[in-house]
């Protein structure tokens, strides 16, 4: 068809290449004059193809077409006038005049929001469902019958500027070409409009109609805001100024510790100002958070208004590569602008759009190697700033506040070591509300490193609501699954870079030796890390073929869909690693965390948070409460909003957490709880090695581990060389400061543990247990336990059936041959986390590790585990996955969706 195109702006521009492409001739192109030098993007391409472009300031006067405007019009002879975003009076002669006649787009579902301002008022009358109509013009305003509308949903913080990209702009272009099509096959239809439900609503080119009336509902005073966003803004008068409001959201949070009053006209008590914006109470209590202001003409931070120090920067100098990345920068806005840029050119008042910015931060992307959000270039509007502001992100800086919070500051290790001691809430580390601490104590001189603050239950409600907006409004929730790996690719990566600093942190916590906890405890965290960042783009559900309805078709997909939020609670003997294997998972997956680590040994899930912040994870994404379990653990498993429980510990809490989980709310829960592995040993396999394998799958990580081989069965006719091969390898182990590179074997975790061992020792000798080796306190500063060896346990004994989880070897013998007998017995316990056999006899090892009742099982090794490896125990060791691909499905829920065509 021949067309003619009335309108303006890119998004006509793109409508114009997708006729041409679609095979229409476009015979003309009528837009609006220049403004100064800068060329309407319509006219610029039809310009390039030839096409004749007409620009009339006006097409009637008094009502009456002009002349002059219809001839040069009727010139080009169209058959259909297609007019996308035209903002003009076309008048009826031009509009009736072609075979086809005129269709116009408007972007809200007629008839409701009729007028220039549709997609404000959608916004601000609060509207669920919105959408775009292309409908045949007539003499009315939008009154004309529907040819094609299509709808979207409209998301809690949309603003204009996301709807129309996410939307009204690419579906637009796509919706225009299917009316032209439509029309050009003689399919398009003629639907009258409904006067039922229609709204006229007025052109907010008034100033008073863009006021904020202070009178409503955190959610109204929230949907005003956003409708004006980020343009024409809602106003208030704030310290007796005009101030426009820009990026609303609704808070969820507490009161900030670091609130300041700022008084608001209208507003019968004074609104906050914050760090992270301006609070603004509605009449109902909530409250709506406005990140950006402008005062003045000036955009700002509102968290920066009226803050102390707030001069400007010093301007940084450039370097020979900066300089030449901002000419190329200035060399865009002038083709954005087409005018001269110089350093005080406002890129908004030069006349730049929504558009604009978009193509901007693209080229920022190409030329700058950088990424800047569409908020960066409004809070630097002139071309010197966001110079400025472009070189701070080349240089690593995030244009945001720098991150502080009080830091307890230590030496160790030879090397100057800071931390946070206070709770992270939020994306900001915080005093406790109840105003307690717990004491964290080094168990190698039992000397305090510092005091932890300790989560309330209020503390918990305040964390879980955080971490309940950042999956449901904030940006995590939003964001696509391969940026979301980018991130924690990220945050592996600094974890790595600080391995040194963490493994430190983890031996005077935990007292774990140095040398294990650099490649075990934050070694296996950091490949926990990189392993689950890769899953996040590869996590998909699937198509699935059913019976189909005669005699339509049926189609089901599957798709995975993150939980929500998420509690996790997790053990003192690995706690980097244990806080890994869970969260990594849980946020590849999508969603968002409150975790309570350890009361005992908190400290490198606190430096985890700190480098969280670095690695660019957002707000409420990840929370990290230190507290008590009886408080902060079980209001974690009590809270309502919490989705999905997972929890490493022992199996009597494991059942009180798993009652708490099922009568609150039925969340769903993960259970990595107590063991007793067994270890078969026959007498076949290489004794050097299995005596070499069973020292390290009991004593490994001085017994405190959760795979610890429980009870090692020997068969007789090795039994007696084995033992004394063990003992003579006991008197080597090097025990002391677990930050000497010559120890072997740390002290116990804390004091009441190693209490327990003590008294489990006690127990075992009194039973008729014969002590080998070991079995006492060393006389020395810290909880050093010698490695234990008991010989001649039977299985009636108490430490033949229960867990030690310490430095204590349980050695029974069994009958040569008796391979049924030695499983039945390894199998009598409700525990089945590990186990392991020795056997050089290939159809041995498969027998056995078929039959040995333990979610893992090592053949010829122990304690082998690899991030690719699913982790997890059967009976009352729990159950679900830690690691590999199974991991993620703790973390998922399955939705199915069928269709019918």
């Amino acid at each position: 068809m021949r067309v003619a195109i009335i309108g303006q702006s890119t998004f006509a521009g793109e409508v114009y290449k997708q006729l041409v492409k679609d095979g229409h001739k476009i015979v003309g192109v009528f837009t609006v004059p220049d403004q100064g030098s800068r060329e309407d993007p319509l006219a610029s391409i039809a310009a390039a193809d030839n096409v004749a472009v007409f620009k009339f300031k006006s097409w009637r006067k008094k009502g009456v077409a002009l002349p002059e405007v219809l001839e040069a019009y009727r010139s080009v002879d169209p058959e259909l006038n297609v007019m996308p975003f035209c903002s003009q009076f076309i008048p009826m002669e031009v509009i009736n005049h072609p075979k086809h006649r005129s269709i116009c787009y408007h972007p809200s579902i007629l008839p409701r929001h009729r007028g220039a301002s549709s997609i404000n008022w959608t916004l601000m009358s609060g509207d669920k469902r919105t959408g775009f109509s292309i409908f045949w013009a007539d003499d009315g305003l939008d009154t004309g019958p529907i040819l094609l509308q299509k709808e979207c949903d409209v998301e809690p913080n949309d603003t204009v500027d996301s709807l129309y990209n996410r939307f009204m702009y690419p579906e637009g272009i796509t919706g225009m070409a299917e009316a032209v099509r439509l029309i050009d096959q003689g399919k398009a239809p003629r639907i009258v409009q409904s006067e039922e439900g229609a709204t006229y609503d007025a052109m907010l080119n008034k100033t008073h109609l863009c006021r904020l009336a202070l009178d409503q509902t955190a959610q109204a005073l929230h949907d005003f805001v956003r409708g004006m966003d980020s343009a024409p803004g809602a106003w208030v008068i704030m310290d007796g100024k005009e101030t426009k409001l820009y990026g609303s959201k609704l808070w969820s949070g507490g009161a900030p510790s670091d609130a300041r009053e700022v008084p608001i006209e209208g507003l019968s008590s004074p609104a906050l100002l914050h760090k992270d914006g301006l609070l603004i109470p509605g009449i109902d209590g909530a409250q709506v958070n406005v990140s950006r202001i402008s005062v003045d003409g000036k955009m700002m931070a509102a968290g920066k208004y009226g803050a102390a120090g707030g001069a400007e920067a010093e301007a940084l100098e450039l370097t020979e590569h900066e300089l030449k990345v901002a000419a190329q920068l200035k060399d865009t806005w002038k083709a954005i602008l087409n005018i001269d840029v110089q350093d005080d050119t406002d890129f908004f008042k030069a006349g730049a759009g929504s558009m604009d910015v978009v193509r901007l931060v693209e080229e920022v992307k190409e030329k700058a190697e950088v990424s800047l959000e569409n908020e960066d270039i409004f809070m630097a509007t002139m071309f010197s700033e966001f110079i400025q502001a472009v070189v701070v992100r080349m240089r690593g800086g995030d244009g945001k506040p720098v991150f502080t919070f009080d830091a307890v500051k230590i030496t160790a290790n030879k090397m100057e070591l800071e931390f946070p001691h206070q709770l992270f809430i939020n994306g900001q580390f915080v005093n406790a509300t109840g105003g307690k601490t717990l004491k964290t104590i080094n168990p190698a001189t039992e000397e305090l490193i510092c005091e932890v603050q300790s989560a309330s239950k209020e503390d918990v409600d305040t964390a879980v609501n955080a971490a309940h907006a950042a999956f449901y409004d904030g940006e995590w929730g939003r964001m696509n699954a391969r940026d979301r790996g980018t991130l924690l690719f990220r945050l592996a990566d600094l974890m790595d870079q600080h391995k040194e600093e963490l493994a430190t942190l983890e031996s005077l916590d935990s007292g774990a030796v140095y040398m294990v906890a650099l490649k075990t405890h934050v070694g296996m965290s950091v490949d926990t890390w990189r392993y689950f960042a890769g899953w996040c783009d590869k996590i998909h559900g699937s198509t699935i073929p059913i019976n189909n309805a005669r005699p339509n078709h049926n189609l089901t997909i599957t798709k995975k869909l993150p939980i929500g939020v998420v509690g996790l609670v997790t053990p003192w003997n690995y706690p980097l690693m244990m806080l890994s294997w869970k969260m990594a998972a849980c946020l590849a997956a999508g969603n968002t965390v409150v975790i309570k680590p350890a009361q005992v040994s908190p400290l490198t899930a606190l430096k985890f948070a700190e480098l969280s912040v670095k690695a660019g994870i957002p707000p409420g994404v990840i929370n990290v409460l230190p507290g008590t379990g009886s408080v902060c653990g079980q209001a974690l498993a009590d809270h309502l909003l919490v989705r999905k429980f997972g929890f490493t510990g022992s199996t009597p809490v494991g059942k009180i957490i798993m009652k708490s989980c099922a009568e609150s709310n039925l969340k769903k829960v993960s259970l990595e709880l107590g063991g007793k592995s067994p270890f078969l040993i026959f007498a076949d396999c290489d004794l050097e090695k299995a005596v070499r394998m069973g020292l390290s799958s009991v004593f490994f990580n001085k017994g405190e581990n959760c795979i610890a081989a429980g009870r090692l069965f020997v068969e007789d006719s090795i039994h007696d060389e084995f033992v004394k091969r063990v003992v003579s390898e006991c008197k080597k182990i090097v025990i002391g400061d677990p930050l000497d590179r010559n120890t072997t074997h740390g002290p116990q975790n804390h004091l009441a543990h190693l209490n327990k061992l003590i008294d489990y020792i006690a127990t075992g000798i009194k039973e008729g247990a014969k002590l080998e080796y070991g079995g006492h306190r060393l006389d020395r500063k810290g909880y050093f336990l010698e490695p234990t060896v008991f010989t001649g346990v039977e299985d009636n004994m108490y430490i033949a059936k229960e867990e030690s989880f310490g430095p204590i070897m349980i050695i029974s013998k069994f009958p040569n041959g008796d391979v049924d007998g030695v499983i039945r017995r390894a199998n009598d316990t409700e525990f089945g986390l590990a186990s392991g056999v020795m056997t050089n006899d290939l159809s041995r090892a498969l027998y056995v590790s078929d039959r040995l009742d333990a979610g893992t099982c090592f053949v010829n090794t122990y304690n082998k585990t690899d991030v690719a490896a699913p982790f997890g125990g059967f009976k009352q060791s729990g159950f679900g996955k830690d690691l590999g691909e199974d991991a993620l499905n703790e973390y998922l829920k399955t939705k199915t969706i069928t269709f019918e065509y």
